[in-house]
This record gives C-alpha cells, structure tokens and sequence, in this order.
C-alpha cells in the first residue's frame, strides 16, 4: 500500500499536467473589449441601450424580490422553519429555491400577459420601447393593487405630498411599489403568526410536563423537537402551506 500510494500520485499529476498543456495547445478563441468614439448617433443609441440593460441586470434580484409575490412566500418558509426549531434545516438553498418556483408559478398570469402584450408586440417591431413598458406595468400594477391595502397606498400617497387620486390610474408606480411591499410584509407575518401557534402549544406542553417531572436540566427543545415534526408530517404540512400560500394571492 506504501508503494501503489506514490505512484498513483504521480500518475495523477502527470494526467492533470498533460491536460493542461493539451488545453493551452488548442486555438481558443479570444476576447477583447475596445472602447471607442461613437461616429454616429446609432452607434450612441445602442451604447446608451447596453448601459441600461447593464443597469437593469443590476436591479432585477430586487424587481425579483419585491414586485413579485417572492417575499411573502420565502418569509413564511422561514417563520415555518424557526416555528419548527428545525434549525438550518430546510437549508437556506432549498427555502429560496422553493420559493422561486411557487413564485414562477403565482406570477405565471401576470408573466403571459407581459409576454403577449408588450413583449412580442415590440420584438416584432410594432410598438415603441416606451409603449413595451407601458404596456408591461399594466398587468404588474393590477397584480400589486390586489395585494396591496388601501391603508398603505394612502400612507404613501400622504407621504408623496399629492393629491387624492381619482382612480387607480392617478396612482404612480412610486406610490404602488413601496405599498405593495409592507402589505407583503404585513400579511406574511399574519401567516407566520398562525403558524407558530400549534408548535407553541406543543413547546408549552412539554416544558409543563418536563418541570412537572423534575427534569429542569432537560432542554424541553430535544423532546418537543420529534413531536412537532410528526405532527407536521401527519396534518400534510407542506401541502397544506403551499396551498395556503397559492390561495392567499386568488
């Protein structure tokens, strides 16, 4: 073993060199960067066009998360987990990925009707970019207004120093938007509050039982931990939220 050891060392440096120099021995194509002087206004335009697609990249995580229905749901899988005392366990990956999707899902309406009436239209050249993004906030709007609370829009709209709008049209997205994202808040707590309530009682329970018992020392985490997870997995738990959740965006 202390022979064959060494050699299969060596046997693995020298494959792992020899792939490198075969890589470096190909023709890969290269890349480069220039920047120059724009000759025409066409060529000012698209660098004008790249420098707010660039900017776009950069805030879409934030578009992601606080336009879409993304932040109630991933809020209360992580109520769900702390309720639980599961700990890292479902890990953060698997909670934000979770969410992701239910969101894909939730928004899948909303995401139909920007492709058909704003994104199409313009890739086929019928409508102007200005009249894309119109026409793409109008679905976005209506998705937000029927989440967002009357109490809210009219705190933003008090704080904008604007007059009383006469419909939902007058509102801006300034007002909307941030309305939109503390009614989110708002509810997901509600649904993280309901859900802490069961395995509150448990925790209550087995704490009484454990000081009854004398068993002060005894972390009464370590036995309502097993039941709280049974109770969870025999009621259909998962089933059970996500649709909770699903119906909480009809």
């Amino acid at each position: 073993m202390k022979r064959i050891l060494p050699v299969l060392i060596a046997c693995a440096a020298f494959l792992l060199v020899w792939g490198a120099g075969s890589v470096c021995a190909q023709n890969l194509p290269g890349i480069s960067i220039q920047v120059g002087k724009a000759n025409t206004p066409e060529d000012m335009a698209i660098t004008v066009q790249i420098v707010l697609l660039l900017t776009l990249l950069t805030i879409a995580p934030a578009l992601l998360i606080l336009l879409t229905s993304f932040t109630r749901i991933v809020i209360v899988l992580s109520l769900l987990r702390h309720a639980l005392s599961t700990q890292q366990i479902p890990p953060n990956q698997v909670i934000i990925g979770l969410s992701l999707f239910l969101t894909f899902f939730i928004m899948s309406p909303v995401i139909d009707d920007i492709n058909r009436d704003a994104v199409k239209p313009y890739m086929a050249k019928e409508i102007t970019q200005r009249e894309a993004i119109e026409k793409a906030m109008v679905p976005l709007r209506e998705f937000m207004f029927k989440q967002s609370r009357e109490k809210d829009i009219a705190l933003f709209v008090r704080a904008a120093k604007i007059n009383a709008p006469a419909n939902r049209d007058a509102i801006p997205s300034r007002v909307l938007i941030p309305a939109f994202i503390i009614s989110e808040l708002r509810t997901a707590f509600e649904m993280g509050f309901m859900l802490f309530i069961p395995f509150l009682i448990i925790d209550m329970v087995v704490a009484s039982v454990l000081m009854s018992m004398g068993m002060l020392m005894l972390p009464p985490i370590m036995i309502s931990l097993p039941f709280k997870i049974l109770l969870f997995v025999l009621v259909d738990g998962w089933n059970l939220l996500v649709q909770s959740l699903i119906m909480s965006f009809r």
